[in-house]
């Protein structure tokens, strides 16, 4: 029987594996930090010709933030979602975003 010719010379038993059967586990293990803790900062990207808000990074887990994610769409009045460490809303809005999460006691890189 003929070898794979892409697995050449690789010896599955002395440790050797394929790179397209297994796939390294993410594991984010990230610190959970209290608000006054946190050095926050913006980001804006245009997607599809609109202007989106990002705030990251959060240390947080994720309950916690989902539920600060919804408290902070309500007040703002717009659309946003989580992803990884941080916050994305629609439209220009740092300047209110910045407000409302420091009334919460995040703080923000200078």
């Amino acid at each position: 029987m003929k070898e794979n010719l892409f697995e050449m010379g690789a010896h599955f038993e002395e440790g050797w594996s394929s790179d397209n059967k297994e796939k390294p586990s993410k594991k984010s293990v990230t610190e959970i930090k209290p608000p006054e803790k946190h050095q926050l900062y913006f980001a804006k990207e245009k997607r599809r010709g609109k202007v989106v808000t990002i705030v990251k990074p959060f240390y947080l887990e994720k309950t916690d933030l989902q539920a600060l994610l919804k408290t902070l769409k309500k007040k703002l009045g717009t659309g946003g979602t989580l992803k990884e460490e941080s916050l994305e809303f629609q439209g220009d809005i740092p300047e209110v975003l910045r407000t409302h999460l420091e009334a919460l006691g995040y703080r923000f890189k200078n």
